[in-house]
C-alpha cells in the first residue's frame, strides 16, 4: 500500500497528471480537515485545499523525497492558512479602527449590558489559541504526526513542539473548564 503511494508520488513528480489527480483524491479530505481546524470555516478550508493542491502541482519539483510528501503538503496548507489568518487580522484591524467612534458611542449608551451567554465548543476554544499552538495540536492530536514530523513541518526544534503542545493543551483545558463553570 505505502509502496503504491510512493510510486504515485514519483509518477506525479515526473509530470503524470493522472498520478497527481490520484494524490488529490487521496489527500483532499486530510487537507480540508487540517485547513478547517486551523481556520474554523468550511468554505475557507475548501478554498485553501484547492490552492494548496495548485501550489503543490506547480512546486512538485521542490519535493525532495516522496517519503516527505505528506509533511510537505501539510506545510503548504499551514502556510496558506497562516497567510489567510494574517489577512483577516489586518482587515479586522482596519474595520475596527473605522468603527471605533461608533463603538465608543454605543458602549456609553449601553453601559448596563450584562449576562451575555457564551456557548463555547472545542472549535471556539481552539480559535482562541495562537496559530502556533493551534497548529501543533492539529498536527499531533488530529492528524497524528510525530513530534519530529511536526518539527520538520513547522521548522522549529522538537523541544519547542513538545512545549507548545503542553501549553496549548493546558490553555484549551482551561478555556473549556472556565466555560463549563460559567466564568
Amino acid at each position: 500500500m505505502e509502496q503504491d503511494l510512493y510510486q504515485i508520488i514519483r509518477d506525479a513528480k515526473r509530470g503524470k497528471k493522472e498520478a497527481f489527480e490520484q494524490l488529490v483524491s487521496r489527500f483532499k479530505g486530510q487537507v480540508i480537515r487540517q485547513a478547517y481546524a486551523m481556520l474554523g470555516d468550511q468554505m475557507e478550508a475548501e478554498d485553501v485545499a484547492q490552492e494548496a493542491f495548485l501550489k503543490a502541482y506547480y512546486a512538485f519539483n521542490q519535493l525532495e523525497s516522496e517519503y516527505a510528501f505528506s509533511s510537505w503538503l501539510a506545510r503548504i496548507v499551514a502556510n496558506l492558512c497562516y497567510d489567510r489568518m494574517q489577512k483577516k487580522k489586518r482587515e479586522k484591524e482596519l474595520f475596527q479602527e473605522g468603527m471605533e467612534n461608533r463603538a465608543n458611542q454605543q458602549i456609553n449608551r449601553n453601559n448596563n449590558i450584562e449576562g451575555i451567554d457564551l456557548k463555547m465548543t472545542i472549535q471556539d476554544a481552539m480559535q482562541q489559541l495562537s496559530l502556533e499552538h493551534r497548529a501543533v495540536l492539529i498536527y499531533r492530536d488530529i492528524q497524528g504526526f510525530s513530534y519530529d514530523e511536526i518539527a520538520e513541518i513547522m521548522k522549529i526544534p522538537e523541544g519547542t513542539v513538545k512545549s507548545r503542545i503542553h501549553i496549548a493543551r493546558n490553555a484549551l483545558k482551561k478555556a473549556l473548564t472556565s466555560q463549563e463553570e460559567g466564568v
